[in-house]
């Protein structure tokens, strides 16, 4: 296919479209009207021989063509406003909207308290949070990044290891009191343990516990099998039963005596926290900004 500099327009289009959700939003944004928003995607479908959009009355969702074609391209839609920032001298700005999927524990627990500061870090950027159990497609709902916790499957993302922490077996004093304090990590068997479902697998996370090369899995059951860390948190402090948890999220439980860690002489299995965002060769300096900013608060988060 010749250059055609009709495409690379279109292309700008299918950025606002994808970026503010509807073609009423992107045509505010392009100071067109909506008509022709929606001319000059039908212009690019034409051109490319494929449907970008599944169009409704009431929604507006990129085809699988089409998140493949905004994944290829909008990479390099980015170089070139780098490149114009560059030319303008002000490639060091981080300036624009930068939407982000955030797991909800740590949005709450270690990015919430510190979003002050990365505001006054960027005055330029308008920041859109998005707390979500799970990743979804972060191209076609237009995310820059997301934040998850636990090992990330195969694909075209690109992941970035933030921090590790520990995974601690604790109970709450009422519990303990009215069921005795297992011993070893085997005599969870006996004990009510809270389950956790594993949002990749639909399955209950496994129980191991690990020190040094020893790696000991423990079968445990119980009658509860939630699927949020905070409801999980909040039923084992009301003594409902034994769960794993991290670490990141109850030192201060922890000292202040609502919980007890059971096995602290087994302290060897930890959960990572990966930053998440679509393959790019050169990620737009909003995200890198944001990148950099996740990477410094796991450094300092208690692990």
């Amino acid at each position: 296919m010749n250059f055609d500099g009709r495409i690379l327009s279109g292309v700008g289009v299918l950025a606002a479209v994808v970026e503010r959700g509807t073609f009423a939003s992107a045509s505010e944004m392009l100071g067109l009207t909506p008509s022709g928003v929606s001319r000059a995607i039908s212009r690019l479908e034409d051109r490319l021989g494929i449907r970008l959009f599944d169009r409704t009355t009431r929604s507006l969702h990129l085809t699988d063509e089409g998140a493949r074609f905004y994944e290829a391209v909008v990479a390099h839609l980015e170089g070139i406003e780098e490149a114009a920032a560059i030319a303008s001298g002000a490639a060091r700005t981080v300036r624009g909207r930068l939407r982000v999927n955030v797991d909800p524990f740590f949005s709450g627990l270690v990015l919430a308290p510190n979003l002050r500061r990365f505001t006054e870090l960027y005055p330029e950027l308008q920041i859109e949070i998005h707390t979500r159990e799970s990743v979804g497609d972060l191209v076609s709902e237009g995310m820059d990044v997301a934040v998850r916790f636990g090992p990330q499957p195969s694909s075209s993302l690109i992941s970035r290891l933030l921090l590790e922490t520990r995974i601690l077996t604790v109970a709450a004093p009422s519990y303990l009191a009215s069921y005795g304090k297992p011993k070893r990590p085997e005599d969870l068997s006996g004990h009510a343990c809270i389950q956790f479902r594993d949002p990749q697998t639909g399955r209950p996370f496994d129980w191991e516990f690990q020190r040094g090369k020893t790696i000991l899995p423990v079968h445990t059951g119980g009658p509860l099998l939630l699927t949020d860390v905070n409801t999980m948190l909040q039923a084992c402090l009301a003594g409902c039963g034994v769960a794993q948890v991290m670490s990141l999220g109850v030192q201060h439980l922890i000292a202040g005596g609502h919980l007890m860690e059971l096995f602290p002489d087994w302290p060897g299995e930890t959960f990572p926290l990966y930053a998440i965002h679509p393959s790019r060769r050169h990620p737009a300096a909003k995200v890198r900004a944001f990148l950099d900013f996740c990477a410094e608060l796991g450094e300092k988060a208690p692990k």
